[in-house]
């Protein structure tokens, strides 16, 4: 990132949302959040993506503009083929009508370009609060090729939950189909436009109200482990729109911590891990 708009010191005790919101007025609330999830506003010269950042008297707020090769992607591995990067939470994979400019896919399309490396395919998507791995082709070939063995992917997720399942480990199997309020809803039975949804998961520890929950998914539907996780009486903390009722991270408490298959073009093993973001880890220990 390079130096942006500086603006004058701060007069008066504040956080930092509510000073974003008027000095960047009339931009709307939701692009002034992206800014704060993008990394991009500087308090005193340093990054940060909290909204509840107490300003001083005397501090300086930035915001910082993006070059496209200081992309801030995070690679965990890249070969000729593959990439796999480690997305923050509030990044979407790709564009939607909300968001066109600022997304994982446009980020490593930048860094690709900078390097004259071709250009990614996208083989999944995870939630836009969901942190963590996410996979990329090099070529059309080995996108189809991956997404059409996707199911025997290995897929470990690693959530914070409210509460603590009646079973310590387990498995729900159902079928998902998204309502006219574009949720996920739950059926024990196949009903017309449903698919079928299987989460096997294991509680790992717990500490006060919240459980720290493995998961590992045989398929891969929308907002899959939010859905099953709620059915559980034990929705994924930050996910109001699946009963969560506390919020102690600012954002979904969900990551997905592990990949796992054959490599598509080698036929190798291949085995990707990201460790729980820094805001997860400290409400588990």
């Amino acid at each position: 990132m390079s130096s942006g708009h500086d603006y004058p010191p701060i007069d008066s005790q504040s956080s930092l949302l509510p000073w974003l919101l008027a000095a960047l007025a009339p931009m709307n609330r939701t692009r002034v959040k992206d800014l704060l999830r993008s990394g991009r506003v500087l308090v005193n010269g340093r990054s940060t993506t909290r909204h509840d950042c107490p300003l001083a008297v005397g501090d300086r707020v930035a915001i910082a503009r993006m070059r496209p090769f200081e992309s801030r992607i995070a690679t965990v591995y890249e070969d000729e083929f593959l990439i796999a990067i480690d997305k923050p939470s509030g990044l979407l994979t790709v564009a939607t009508d909300a968001e066109k400019v600022d997304t994982a896919f446009v980020r490593l399309a930048e860094v690709l370009k900078a390097r004259q490396a071709g250009r990614p395919f996208v083989v999944h998507r995870i939630d836009r609060g969901t942190s963590g791995l996410l996979l990329f082709a090099k070529s059309a070939d080995v996108r189809d090729q991956l997404q059409a063995a996707w199911d025997n992917v290995e897929k470990t997720y690693l959530a914070i939950v409210e509460g603590t399942p009646a079973s310590i480990s387990g498995t729900v199997d159902n079928y998902l189909f998204e309502g006219k309020n574009l949720r996920m809803q739950a059926r024990t039975a196949p009903v017309p436009g449903a698919a079928r949804a299987i989460s096997r998961y294991r509680v790992l520890s717990r500490r006060g109200s919240l459980s720290l929950v493995e998961l590992s998914i045989e398929t891969g539907r929308k907002h899959q482990i939010r859905v099953h996780m709620a059915g559980l009486g034990c929705p994924v903390i930050g996910d109001a729109d699946y009963g969560a009722t506390v919020d102690p991270a600012r954002r979904l408490g969900l990551h997905a911590a592990r990949l796992a298959f054959p490599h598509p073009v080698h036929a190798h093993r291949v085995e990707f891990h990201s460790p729980l973001p820094p805001e997860l880890q400290r409400l588990t220990s």
